[in-house]
């Protein structure tokens, strides 16, 4: 069975995201779904220190863990791929 991640769950991480790293000029709006966040056309354009701010955030308020390097890179690349991992994490859970 696929898990789709809500709208709700994505404005959430969109959310998360900015307040994280403390982005007070971008709105949950400006920031694609599927665009890459390390991309310079992005209108965040993280690097490795904001993707993990991200990560821990993503810890904090859901419980999910990422312990594997290469697997966070492909888990943070983008708010369809955080909001597709959470999404099945909190599936387990239930």
């Amino acid at each position: 069975m696929e898990i789709v991640p809500s709208k709700e769950l994505k404005r959430e991480i969109k959310e998360l995201i900015i307040e994280s790293l403390k982005i007070p000029d971008i709105t949950p709006d400006e920031i694609q779904d599927s665009a890459s966040l390390f991309e310079e056309n992005n209108a965040l354009q993280i690097d490795s220190v904001d993707a993990l701010e991200i990560v821990m955030a993503l810890q904090r308020k859901y419980g999910v863990h990422i312990d594997d390097q290469n697997l966070g890179r492909f888990i943070i690349k983008s708010v369809d791929t955080i909001a597709e991992f959470v999404a099945k994490e909190q599936a387990k859970e239930k």
